[in-house]
């Protein structure tokens, strides 16, 4: 008899340090993601590469936003970096993950917009290194109060 008042006690204790978390639903929600490319612009470059920000890199992301595969894109400058952080972050705001299947249909549509392969798309990355050292990148999530 003991046992059994004990253990109702406990259950009744434990009741009432978990009610709570079941009552009350969080008061944040998952928005869009971001991701973003940290550059650092090498000395002599900023112009030549804000040239190729301004044609292709705008063109991609307008088509891109086109179709809907974006929200939005971004270029922040950081207003006072140091030595060793970038100078630039290119954004691009998208509201989910396209499936693997999806994500193929518009590499292929990508591929054909820009009339280069994959091979040919990195070749032409690479020829951006005397402007540019790609830092880094990251995604992020919005968090949204609800």
């Amino acid at each position: 008899m003991k046992l059994t008042a004990m253990f109702a006690l406990a259950l009744a204790t434990a009741s009432i340090n978990v009610a709570p978390a079941f009552a009350q639903r969080s008061t944040v929600e998952n928005g869009n993601y971001v991701s973003v490319s940290m550059i650092k612009v090498l000395p002599g470059q900023f112009e030549n590469y804000m040239d190729y920000l301004a044609k292709a890199w705008r063109k991609q992301n307008d088509w891109a936003k086109s179709k809907g595969y974006i929200v939005n894109y971004h270029v922040y400058s950081a207003v006072d970096p140091r030595s060793n952080e970038p100078d630039l972050f290119l954004v691009i705001e998208f509201k989910d993950w396209p499936s693997n299947a999806e994500s193929k249909r518009r590499q292929d549509e990508f591929v054909a917009l820009m009339q280069m392969d994959e091979h040919q798309m990195d070749t032409a990355s690479g020829s951006r290194a005397p402007m540019r050292t790609q830092m880094g990148s990251m995604t992020l999530q919005e968090v949204l109060f609800k």
